[in-house]
């Protein structure tokens, strides 16, 4: 048996193209545009350029969640951009976002556009921009506050991280899904011991943290990204179980999560999204 010599890395680090998997037509080391393409432009002030992964998922729950409070001026129009195919590398994409990834929003009810990318900051510019779903008592805005950028944080470990090396990685990697399945576990114990004495992430109201926090943990735990229930043991984890399957129980979250979908199940689908009667036509968009 030839054993396979250790990677020694070299003193400057070049991009070999192709060696990112499935994601290799999509990821590479610069930033910029690399076509012309102009973005879409529906009716309504917002304008949602998205896919329903879970840094997408976050933003649609929002607005869906806005509507129902009768926020009428939430009303948006989400587009799809096709990651795989490169739509963020679309010059008109890469205006609202030079970062390339989705979602990014353009508001049109201000002069100039304004325009907001990371899911993070979109989240808080619509809580504050329609008072709702973000805490105005110092301490418990702080305490939002922390959870959010706590999931932002713990992101890159859950996706870029454990969902890579276990998911989609070319090969099986046993040191790389060690070290981030450790982690995933980590933080799904700090979730689980919060949860133990609180209904939602912040005590008994609901909030743009539990939103940010559920499109990534929620959907982990509830089986619908990596396959990877069994092999975490997430029903361990009770009290995030029991938190994801209340909000997931929402209407305005199911509403959101078929935003900008284009997998899964027909009905649970929703390319786009121009009108709140959409959700009555699966194929729209």
């Amino acid at each position: 048996m030839t054993e396979t010599a250790p990677y020694v890395p070299p003193k400057v680090w070049k991009w070999k193209a192709g060696g990112e998997g499935r994601f290799a037509n999509i990821n590479r080391p610069i930033s910029g545009a690399a076509h012309e393409k102009e973005l879409p432009v529906g009716r309504h002030p917002l304008q949602l350029y998205s896919l329903a992964t879970p840094n997408g998922v976050k933003v649609t729950i929002l607005l869906e969640e806005l509507l129902a409070l009768g926020k009428r001026e939430a009303e948006y129009d989400a587009h799809l951009i096709k990651i795989m195919e490169g739509d963020q590398f679309g010059s008109g994409f890469v205006a609202v976002n030079p970062n390339s990834k989705i979602p990014a929003l353009v508001d049109r009810s201000t002069s100039p556009p304004t325009r907001v990318f990371e899911s993070g900051a979109i989240l808080v510019y619509l809580a504050e921009k329609f008072d709702a779903f973000l805490p105005k008592e110092p301490s418990a805005r702080a305490e939002c506050m922390s959870w959010l950028f706590w999931q932002i944080g713990s992101a890159p470990y859950l996706g870029g991280g454990f969902g890579h090396f276990y998911a989609y990685a070319p090969e099986k990697i046993e040191y790389c899904i060690d070290r981030f399945t450790m982690e995933v576990k980590r933080l799904l114990d700090v979730l689980d011991r919060n949860l133990a004495v609180r209904r939602y992430l912040c005590g008994d109201e609901y909030n743009i943290a539990d939103m940010a926090n559920y499109a990534w943990f929620g959907t982990l735990v509830l089986g619908t990204i990596y396959e990877a229930q069994e092999f975490l043991d997430v029903p361990s984890y009770t009290h995030v179980v029991r938190w994801a399957s209340e909000i997931q129980a929402r209407p305005a979250v199911q509403r959101g999560r078929r935003v900008n979908r284009t997998w899964g199940p027909e009905p649970e689908q929703l390319p786009e999204r121009h009108d709140a009667g959409d959700f009555d036509h699966p194929a729209a968009g």
